[in-house]
């Protein structure tokens, strides 16, 4: 269970990049990193308007000569100070992930990035290259996974209690922009603009969430090829598609399925992840993500409830209140920036991280290799291809 002891020997001196006022997600971001004290606040480059960025940053408490202009000036300032950041976090809009990223591990720094990590798997795979020559850590904010029944349904399916994994079924279908909202909202108008967020929209933004989930619980599993098919329902953005359906074989002949879409009218997020074996099946439902429903053949249907002591103790480590409490999204990220913070100590200090998985560069690359091997079969009129 966590309860707030530390987990590392000293804070990390953490900045970010974006995350500013109007930010949708930036405030999640300083909340998970600030809630254990693995991480302290000290630097920022917050906006893209300088000034509005330095606002902001002495709203949060940094020091004014913290605040920076751009994310170029603060890796030089800071990388002249003795007690200059150590991490950054990158919450800006897609086209813009490869470059920072790129600089943040030229200058020494551990990153924590919004997915897409960058656009292509060639890029994504020089950033490994990189961030493996330079012993640093690159965590991917797939915040998702930090919910504590994703780890309980991950040692369920380890130690057999399904059978052999036969099909996973994915979704992540919200109808929040089954209009064209991006006309009258500029945070959503950029995702349908390619060269802002690149070669899709709810593939990359959407699909790659629940598609981690299923790495997370299904580690042995690997894609041999898919097929994907891609729609543009509001037709003012197209090329980038609003809806797809993406099936997957894999390499032990199970079979997956994941659909992909933001014009689900009237659902209010609609990401779930089914797991289908042999003896059971498991599934998990974001809007109730404090809950596994677990259904073994021939017996009744079971729901599992987070901070229980019928839960494997991998799962419990992640709990911060005990059972009958809900938690949520942040409590989600919060265990997630723990898990990041672990392995940049460990990084730093030379050790070795043993028994703590989380979403690092590998999740990175396997993302955009994914959303680039879906555009390449939709675009091709949805034909099968193979995954590497």
């Amino acid at each position: 269970m966590i309860n707030g002891e530390k987990n590392i020997e000293k804070p990390i001196r953490w900045s970010m990049v974006g995350g500013g006022r109007s930010s949708q997600i930036g405030y999640i971001h300083r909340s998970a990193a600030l809630r254990d004290n693995n991480f302290e606040l000290v630097a920022g480059a917050f906006d893209i308007d300088p000034e509005r960025g330095k606002d902001f940053g002495v709203k949060l408490h940094v020091a004014p000569e913290r605040c920076y202009p751009d994310y170029i000036t603060m890796f030089k300032e800071e990388g002249k100070r003795e007690d200059g950041i150590q991490a950054v976090s990158i919450a800006t809009p897609n086209g813009t992930h490869y470059k920072i990223t790129k600089a943040a591990l030229q200058a020494g720094l551990h990153v924590i990035c919004e997915k897409p990590l960058c656009f292509t798997t060639e890029e994504a795979l020089e950033l490994e290259k990189l961030a493996k020559s330079e012993n640093l850590v690159i965590g991917i904010t797939y915040g998702y996974a930090g919910h504590q029944m994703i780890e309980q349904a991950r040692q369920m399916i380890e130690r057999g209690e399904l059978g052999e994994i036969r099909i996973v079924n994915m979704q992540f279908a919200h109808g929040f922009h089954s209009d064209a909202v991006e006309s009258q909202n500029a945070s959503t108008n950029w995702r349908v603009d390619p060269k802002v967020a690149g070669p899709s929209y709810v593939l990359g933004d959407l699909g790659t969430h629940p598609l981690y989930l299923s790495e997370v619980m299904l580690p042995h599993l690997k894609i041999k090829r898919l097929m994907c098919a891609r729609q543009s329902f509001v037709k003012s953005r197209a090329p980038l598609e609003d809806n797809a359906f993406t099936m997957m074989e894999y390499d032990n002949g199970a079979f997956g399925t994941l659909w992909s879409s933001c014009i689900n009218a009237g659902s209010m997020h609609g990401q779930k992840i089914r797991v289908i074996g042999s003896k059971a099946s498991i599934e998990w439902w974001d809007e109730h993500p404090n809950q596994l429903k677990f259904e073994v053949q021939g017996k009744p249907a079971m729901i599992l409830d987070r901070g229980m002591d019928y839960l494997y103790p991998q799962a419990l480590a992640d709990d911060r209140i005990g059972g009958g409490h809900p938690e949520g999204l942040f409590e989600a990220w919060s265990n997630l920036y723990t898990r990041f913070a672990k392995a940049m100590a460990a990084a730093g200090s030379g050790g070795t991280l043993e028994g703590v998985w989380y979403p690092g560069i590998k999740a990175g690359v396997e993302g955009v290799r994914w959303v680039e091997n879906c555009v390449r079969s939709a675009d091709q009129g949805a034909v099968w291809i193979d995954y590497h």
